[in-house]
């Protein structure tokens, strides 16, 4: 590997055959295994576990203490708070080791989704674009795109911005306050973003 194009710190370990893109940042204590590809311009915090096989994209942000598991794979713009959780396998046991690949779950977190600080993501789940999970939830099913969930289990409480901002509907239709980006209602549980000519079609 080059090592030239991305920052690792000194006590980091990456393992031979681990693809790491270009601008980068690796900081204290953290390890990334063989196998694992971790895109251009991201951030993993101090001790940062990336396990084989982990599919990261361009742009994410990790922060302290969080471990990516074997069948988790986060798209671009993802960001992970402090000490949030991942979990891979629904039926662990210390006595019966699950070895195969049809033991794990995967998981997906879609592009610019955001997981608060010490929140947990039960395997099996999709957390979808732009999303936000708030800190403490524990995501027990699939997260709709621009959601806002919280609690335990997480549910749906709202809906956010692309920018991070929570949307206030009026009716079917929500312009944030800080972008001005706008959206749209479709149905009690999905909403799309929509451009410069009102679409009142859905």
């Amino acid at each position: 590997m080059d090592r030239q194009d991305y920052f690792v710190h000194e006590s980091a370990c990456i393992d031979a055959g681990a693809r790491v893109g270009k601008g980068t940042r690796i900081w204290h204590f953290s390890h990334v295994m063989t196998g694992a590809e971790i895109g251009e311009n991201c951030t993993l915090g101090q001790n940062v576990f990336v396990a084989s096989n982990v599919k990261i994209g361009n742009n994410v942000k990790i922060q302290n203490n969080v471990s990516v598991y074997e069948g988790v794979t986060l798209e671009d713009d993802v960001f992970l708070g402090p000490s949030m959780v991942f979990t891979n396998i629904k039926t662990p046991r210390a006595a019966y080791p699950r070895n195969t690949s049809d033991d794990y779950a995967t998981t997906l977190v879609k592009k610019g989704a955001s997981i608060g600080a010490n929140a947990t993501v039960i395997c099996g789940v999709t957390i979808g674009e732009w999303a936000f999970v708030a800190a403490g939830a524990v995501v027990t099913r699939d997260v709709p795109p621009y959601a806002l969930v919280a609690g335990v289990p997480a549910r749906l409480c709202g809906w956010a911005c692309e920018c991070g901002r929570p949307l206030r509907f009026e009716g079917r239709r929500a312009t944030c306050i800080e972008c001005g980006k706008r959206y749209a209602k479709r149905g009690k549980k999905t909403i799309v973003r929509i451009g410069g000519v009102d679409d009142e079609s859905g």
